[in-house]
């Protein structure tokens, strides 16, 4: 029997094997890391199980919750404490992020909340969209483009930029459209975008935007893992793919000489896809504090940063204020992590929440830190003849990876 060979053990890689070899194909996984998962990982910190990568899911479309499902997890979803989010402005202020809002395009421009960040001058050219003709942003491609011939660059600025990087670690002007959920298929059927924006926060409460999994979204990796082990995947770690082409691929392990192994290929590994992309480094900070003031939540489930300021962050997670299941675990620590353009020591990881926060933590209060760094795969066009799947395709976030490697599985095995 042909054998398939899937390169990189990240999510979508992970899922297109369990498919592959659930049809009854031989597959055999190839990741150069020691452990799966990519991004959707964990580390120890002050004896804590903790997300090291990716911490939630967008929960639009059914894909994510169609795939829990099959892998027994349903049990296993968290959602959210019901607290706001907060920004932190270049003025240094800190403000709830407006409630009414998807990834900060506001669906109520007038509102105080929204007024308080924008000033009233942005505020004011915001309430102007509904009255602008449809054709103006009917050509755009990424949010930062339909937000700002839409809206103005004061919301781009100012409120859409710090979410849409605390989330995709990416400015808005690189975010396709997709990020956005049905907010484009209502404006073709004729919805202003603030109105777009009002009809989706209408079906979709506060807090049910995004969700995790109890014990962290390495459980999904865990449960990939034991399915594929189960359906008899080769799982190939800590070796490098160094050419490929349909047919072949070269090998390289640690220590080993290159060999050219042979069968179908499937790329889900950035890097191999034959064009060039830009790669977007993140740094994350996770800090272990024992600081029982912030058991009060003085900033919600946590901070989006606008550029510019003092603090270097752009973005800190309130870990335990924001997933009960963590409180519980943490056993009266505090949870915090913090994201950063540029890497980042325990010292300015405190210095920075410090300020986010309200509340001084030194380095007496720190029971223990950890910081590791990401390269998210910036979008490349696919390999002209090699199957290939992950965020280098597929765009960011797990919903739009999940999706995209559902479907090339389904097209391999028909």
């Amino acid at each position: 029997m042909e054998r398939d060979i899937v390169v990189g053990a990240g999510i979508a890689g992970l899922l297109v094997a369990l498919r592959l070899a659930e049809a009854g194909r031989a597959v055999r996984l190839v990741e150069a890391r020691a452990g799966l998962g990519g991004q959707v990982t964990g580390h120890t910190v002050a004896g804590i199980e903790l997300d090291a990568g990716a911490e939630a899911f967008a929960t639009r479309g059914p894909d994510i919750p169609d795939l829990l499902t099959d892998l027994g997890l349903n049990d296993c979803i968290a959602n959210p404490a019901p607290l706001s989010a907060w920004m932190h402005g270049v003025d240094g202020r800190s403000r709830p992020l407006p409630a009414a809002s998807i990834f900060g395009i506001p669906s109520a421009p007038l509102a105080r909340d929204v007024a308080a960040v924008l000033g009233w001058r942005g505020a004011a050219r915001a309430a102007l969209e509904p009255l602008i003709p449809a054709s103006r942003g009917a050509a755009a491609c990424t949010v930062g483009e339909l937000v700002r011939t839409r809206m103005g660059t004061a919301v781009v600025d100012r409120l859409v930029a710090p979410v849409v990087e605390g989330v995709h670690s990416e400015h808005p002007d690189r975010v396709p459209l997709s990020a956005l959920g049905r907010v484009p298929e209502h404006m073709m059927q004729g919805d202003s975008l603030t109105r777009a924006v009002r009809r989706v926060r209408d079906d979709a409460p506060a807090g049910s935007l995004v969700a995790s999994l109890t014990g962290g979204m390495r459980t999904l990796t865990d449960a990939l893992a034991a399915r594929l082990e189960a359906v008899g995947v080769d799982i190939v770690t800590e070796t490098r793919a160094t050419e490929v082409t349909p047919d072949s691929v070269v090998l390289a392990g640690a220590g080993s000489t290159p060999h050219t192994d042979r069968g179908r290929l499937i790329l889900a590994a950035p890097g191999l896809t034959g064009s060039a992309s830009t790669a977007t480094p993140t740094h994350l900070v996770t800090l272990v504090v024992d600081a029982p003031p912030l058991a009060d939540n003085p900033r919600g489930t946590g901070l989006l940063v606008a550029r510019g300021g003092s603090v270097r962050a752009r973005a800190l997670t309130h870990a335990t204020a924001k997933w009960p299941w963590l409180r519980e675990r943490a056993e009266g620590r505090e949870v915090l992590r913090l994201s950063y353009a540029e890497p980042a020591d325990a010292a300015t990881a405190l210095a920075d929440a410090s300020a986010l926060l309200g509340t001084p933590i030194d380095d007496r209060q720190l029971v223990d830190s950890r910081a590791v760094s990401w390269t998210r795969a910036g979008r490349a066009e696919p390999h002209p003849s090699i199957p290939t799947v992950g965020e280098q395709v597929a765009g960011t976030g797990l919903a739009s990876v999940i999706s995209h490697a559902e479907r090339t599985a389904k097209e391999l095995t028909e």
